[in-house]
């Protein structure tokens, strides 16, 4: 008997899925459950039209993060730090200070995990950053440290 999965099943298969199981351990384990349906052509057709939904959804979400790493990419963010009197950074300049400035100057909200940085920056001078936007959808923000 052919049934679509309304949740997950252990060792049998994923939500939305169509499988084939006994008659009698649809009719006495997974329909009283409410686990699964009957695949008939509307339950096929439901679980079809909620594939592409989704299938457009993360196809939206993918366009609009490239969009965004595009505009991240054009972006140069200034962070002014204090020196000593011999030209020293005092501190360091981490992925929170970097979103702050991102979005103080630009408006943009970038979430601090999504900044690759290796290690705090400690020193003058322009740093080329990756920022995670999407998966597999990378942004290059140019960050400059400058003495005040």
């Amino acid at each position: 008997m052919k049934v679509v999965l309304l949740q997950d099943v252990k060792s049998q298969g994923k939500k939305n899925q169509i499988i084939d199981v006994s008659e009698g351990y649809a009719r006495n384990f997974l329909f009283p459950r409410k686990l699964a349906v009957v695949a008939d052509a509307k339950a096929i057709n439901d679980v079809k039209n909620k594939e592409s939904s989704d299938k457009h959804k993360k196809e939206v979400e993918k366009a609009e993060a490239k969009a965004l790493a595009d505009k991240i990419s054009e972006l140069t963010v200034k962070l002014s730090c204090e020196a000593g009197n011999d030209g020293r950074f005092y501190g360091a300049v981490t992925a929170k200070d970097i979103s702050e400035a991102v979005k103080a100057q630009f408006g943009l909200e970038v979430d601090k995990r999504k900044i690759v940085l290796d290690a705090p920056i400690k020193a003058f001078g322009t740093y080329k950053l990756d920022v995670k936007v999407y998966p597999d959808v990378v942004g290059k923000l140019t960050v400059t440290v400058v003495e005040k």
